[in-house]
């Protein structure tokens, strides 16, 4: 195992609702790839889109991050539904069969798998919830996989925690400039902090919360 290497995986829902937030969305990304493109050591990143229209296009699979193109209008554009039991699913069970095929020596020592949406799961057929929770649990006990979930929409934060995500690493943002880029940049900075020190697993602060006012609201429901 390569204890200097990190690989990222984000499943980045492209759904028609995005498109409110498209120029941030494309910003934010390219902001995180400039960001990490800056890491000692080795850093690979899959990149995933999704809608009900392609449930999971690999956009990007265990590429070097300083190989990764930025994203363009052309490269990212919202459409239809979000089947995000699918791409979760199908995501993991690619990355998993992305890692066997490995040396020992050749895996990385961390893993994040990023999970970034604005709306709830509305058209899966593949995966049921109770195997993404199944899916989840497996790969965070026994592999230490560090479980991201980044959402514009409060019921799908909910959402995630019943699948299995944990709460440090869920975060909502506010669906506006300000919020998508905030919530890429504590993505960026909280990715690079766990590439350096794997130990300390992946966490958002109460610094990253202050920044998103629907964080705010969900610290005050009962």
């Amino acid at each position: 195992m390569d204890e200097s290497y990190t690989h990222i995986s984000i499943i980045l829902d492209r759904t028609g609702s995005m498109e409110i937030i498209r120029d941030d969305t494309i910003g934010g990304f390219n902001v995180f790839l400039n960001e990490n493109n800056k890491q000692p050591g080795r850093v690979t990143l899959t990149l995933v889109q999704f809608d009900s229209q392609d449930p999971y296009e690999v956009i990007h699979q265990f590429t070097l991050i300083h190989e990764v193109p930025e994203l363009t209008y052309e490269t990212y554009v919202p459409r239809a539904s979000t089947p995000l039991l699918d791409a979760i699913g199908r995501g993991i069970n690619d990355l998993d069969q992305q890692l066997a095929l490995l040396d020992e020596e050749e895996k990385p020592s961390g893993v994040v798998f990023v999970v970034i949406t604005d709306g709830q799961e509305n058209s899966s057929k593949e995966f049921r919830k109770d195997q993404i929770v199944k899916m989840i649990n497996e790969k965070q006990e026994k592999d230490d996989w560090q479980f991201v979930f980044l959402s514009a929409d409060l019921e799908s934060i909910n959402d995630a925690l019943a699948y299995g995500f944990t709460g440090k690493s869920v975060m909502s943002y506010d669906k506006s400039a300000g919020g998508s880029r905030a919530a890429w940049s504590s993505l960026s900075r909280k990715t690079s902090d766990y590439h350096r020190d794997k130990k300390m697993g992946f966490k958002f602060t109460d610094e990253d919360r202050d920044k998103q006012k629907s964080e705010q609201k969900r610290k005050k429901k009962p």
